[in-house]
């Protein structure tokens, strides 16, 4: 960006609440005595309960609902730091928007005693909002004035400032990262501005408050502009010679002759004329182009011209109808009806583009309730695939109860694993503030229609159903209290395993045996009855996770780890991603032996896994030197290549070749070989998914997770295995690029969610998910593509440095 060059963000184009901080109230707060009408110290009066009234003035007039802080009664000076947030958004605002800062005590009694207000305008004089930290002076006595202009501004008269006030403003800019920070030299400014508060506060004395809020602030600048607005000056242009660069605010809006040429072009009369109409061979070309876009690719004018032109002759082609939604003027009635009417003639779509249409690009209730109608034909295994992102596609629709939300419940109705996952996934956002009701709905369906469901063949009706669903939160928040207890006992990991099995089985013994037997909330086809007590124990890591044994109905045993403390939903969503990768390669005859295991997030910061017996390649490393000789201690064969069985060396080329092309296209970071795990019977697979979509703490990341015991362990770069291997790779790769829209359309409806990865920057992850599928080449270009891929990875160097460090960082931990 240039050095004239200035960004910005429009207010009407912001959709957030008004959002600040009240941080501190400074200065000595004078009362009045209840006798006379002197001010004297607080000291000699009751002790203060202080909240600070916060109130939007637009125009002059109040504007939604005033805010108050919570009573603070430790001071001066009286410090809050809370965060306010008004009802009113930003794109409400107009350019003399004020914000009413009244401080009140209430220690006076039944009256509530006013210390004073300030008004302070949200936007300058150059019509650009404020922000970070503002120190405003209160009207002592005087309740804050909201009217234009106010009698009680905050901002101190420009002839009352003194060097202080300079300054102050200088920090602000500094706390801002307007001004470069350099580390020696800021430690000697902050000195020499407390020395400078001191000697101002002893010259002039402490007879003015000041009340300190912070604005929040955004990326590039806010510059009011009022909704629909199609021009705006900031101030007169000066007679200057400097060129300015300015940035046009109606840049990629609609021209309205282009607009009104469409119109005319897409008009109920044109529609006899191109129920005819065929593509020539150039168009048709074209046509085909634009159908291999992925759905992430917005289209340009013409080519949604181009398709609206020929939606006749291409209502016989399935893969057409998401792109022609696309190219719909929705907000034309009579274009979107026409559209409507069209899709239901359309040739039926798959259920993978379906998911399509429940992305946040579509807003049309036919469209989505299409969609729907769509996902009905697909099975329950498919379902459960895509369920997590159906849960989160509730985010996109209209109303509470759509017809998505019902189709998931009446699903749910007929399968009891269906009824688990869906309860838990709706149940795990409802923490989410902004569509906690949007969830709750959803949960509160499925409770009304499961409990009327009658008696099945195993006698259970549906109220014992849910009840039993139920139970599995209780035990989860038992769970979490024991996880808490263990954690506060003090000394070893022995010590700590004594107290779990001492809470299990004493003061807890509800768990070691149930009341009534509930479903597993891992595997809800089984039923468990309680925990073996003597069996369980926990890992030795900070979060301490327990690893819990349950019994069974059928007199059996299942093995599962409960954390409390680590966000599970991103590994969630990446086991969820390899289950699905796993059953596409297997619907392609390749089987990688992958060990897609279970995850089941119960909360933000809680969750389930199913434990899988295996050792991590550090161990083995560590113990065996190899993992060729750790194979070979479970799988001898004296005639078979490198005295390993020919079925164990398979399966570990296989899986190690699965999630080489997984973790490469899912951008999977942080692999160490801690959490590269290996099984007796050769299967390899990767847990603990902190890093997705690119993301890597450690520097100059391989593409790929192959280190050179893996290598080694096929016996080296030039052995049969090893090119057997790349092989694998190669075909795996190609066949998933095959569903690449499948994928992104399912992250596309996690667009919404709260998962940290995720969250941070939605669209750049799809995208970065996008390239890794290199959908510019075809196969065979793709095949030559991953094997250098595969090669860079084997040769890299760095890699190996930073396994050293981290194998030792565990050491000493």
């Amino acid at each position: 960006m240039g050095a004239n060059e200035f960004r910005f963000f429009l207010s009407c184009d912001i959709n957030s609440p008004v959002t600040f901080r009240i941080e501190k109230l400074d200065g000595n707060l004078p009362v009045k005595k209840s006798t006379d009408s002197e001010f004297v110290s607080i000291a000699e009066e009751k002790k203060p309960e202080l909240y600070i009234e916060c109130a939007l003035y637009i125009d002059g007039a109040p504007f939604g609902l005033p805010m108050r802080t919570r009573l603070k009664t430790t001071g001066p000076p009286y410090c809050w730091n809370e965060l306010i947030t008004l009802s009113s958004k930003y794109r409400d605002l107009t350019a003399h928007s004020q914000l009413a800062i009244t401080v009140w005590d209430v220690s006076c009694g039944k009256t509530e005693g006013l210390i004073g207000g300030a008004t302070v305008l949200l936007f300058n004089s150059k019509g650009q909002m404020k922000s970070g930290k503002q120190k405003l002076r209160l009207w002592q006595g005087k309740e804050a004035d909201g009217s234009y202009p106010t009698s009680t501004p905050g901002k101190v008269p420009r002839h009352e400032r003194g060097e202080l006030e300079r300054l102050e403003k200088l920090m602000n800019k500094y706390e801002r990262g307007q001004i470069q920070s350099i580390e020696w030299l800021d430690r000697l400014m902050l000195k020499s501005l407390d020395k400078i508060k001191e000697q101002e506060s002893f010259k002039h004395g402490s007879s003015h408050l000041f009340v300190v809020i912070d604005f929040c602030s955004f990326e590039h600048r806010v510059v009011f502009q009022e909704s629909g607005a199609n021009l705006f000056i900031t101030a007169p242009i000066g007679s200057t010679n400097e060129f300015v660069t300015v940035w046009d605010t109606e840049l990629g809006k609609t021209n309205p002759s282009e607009n009104k040429q469409l119109k005319l072009a897409r008009s109920l009369d044109r529609g006899i004329i191109d129920r005819d109409l065929k593509p020539s061979n150039i168009e048709r070309k074209s046509i085909q182009r634009v159908l291999k876009y992925p759905p992430t690719r917005t289209l340009s004018g013409d080519e949604r011209q181009l398709l609206w032109k020929f939606r006749f002759s291409l209502m016989s082609e399935k893969r057409a109808l998401t792109k022609f939604l696309r190219c719909v003027e929705w907000s034309d009635v009579q274009e979107a009806k026409q559209a409507v009417q069209l899709m239901y003639k359309w040739e039926m779509i798959d259920v993978c583009d379906a998911l399509e249409l429940l992305s946040p690009l579509f807003e049309s209730e036919e469209v989505r309730a299409y969609a729907v109608s769509v996902l009905e034909r697909a099975d329950d295994e498919e379902l459960q695939c895509y369920l997590l992102q159906l849960v989160q596609a509730l985010r996109f629709e209209r109303s509470d109860r759509s017809s998505l939300s019902q189709f998931l419940v009446q699903r749910a109705l007929q399968n009891v694993e269906l009824a688990s996952f869906l309860r838990w996934y709706v149940a795990v956002e409802l923490h989410d503030h902004v569509y906690a009701k949007r969830f709750y709905s959803t949960y509160e369906l499925l409770e009304e229609n499961m409990i009327k469901l009658p008696p099945g063949a195993n006698g259970e009706d549906g109220y014992k159903l849910w009840q039993s669903l139920v139970r599995q939160t209780e035990v989860t928040a038992q769970l979490c209290s024991i996880t808490r207890e263990v954690r506060n006992v003090r000394g070893n990991t022995q010590k700590k395993i004594e107290k779990l099995r001492q809470l299990l089985g004493g003061l807890l013994s509800e768990l070691t045996y149930f009341e009534e037997p509930i479903r597993s909330p891992l595997t809800p086809s089984v039923i468990i009855k309680g925990i073996v007590a003597g069996e369980s124990t926990l890992f030795k890591s900070q979060m301490h996770p327990l690893r819990l044994t349950f019994r069974t109905e059928d007199e059996g045993s299942c093995k599962i780890i409960f954390k409390k403390g680590d966000d599970l939903r991103q590994d969630q969503l990446v086991v969820q991603m390899v289950w699905l990768m796993d059953r596409l390669l297997k619907l392609e005859n390749l089987d990688l032996c992958l060990t897609p295991y279970k995850v089941l997030a119960t909360g933000h910061d809680e969750g389930m896994l199913e434990f899988i017996p295996s050792r991590s390649l550090a161990q083995i490393l560590s113990e065996h030197r190899s993992i060729t000789s750790y194979l070979q201690k479970f799988h001898p064969d004296e005639h078979a290549p490198f005295g390993i069985t020919a079925t164990c060396l398979d399966t570990f080329i296989k899986s190690c070749a699965g999630y080489s092309v997984i973790t490469y296209i899912l951008g999977i970071g942080d692999r160490h070989l801690d959490n590269l795990l290996l099984t007796d019977d050769g299967r390899l697979f990767h847990v603990d998914f902190a890093f997705i979509l690119g993301r890597d703490p450690k520097p100059f990341p391989p593409p790929m997770k192959l280190c050179k015991e893996m290598v080694e362990a096929m016996g080296g770069a030039e052995s049969q295995y090893y090119t057997r291997f790349k092989s694998y790779c190669c075909e795996a790769y190609n066949i998933l690029r095959k569903s690449s829209n499948l994928i992104l359309n399912l992250f596309h409806l996690m667009a919404g969610s709260t998962i940290p990865d995720i969250a941070s920057d939605p669209e750049k992850g799809i995208l970065k998910l996008q390239e890794k599928f290199r959908l510019d080449m075809d196969d065979e270009a793709c095949i030559h593509f991953f094997q250098d891929l595969i090669n860079e990875s084997v040769s890299a160097l760095f890699p190996q440095m930073v396994e050293t460090i981290h194998r030792w960082a565990q050491y000493w931990r």
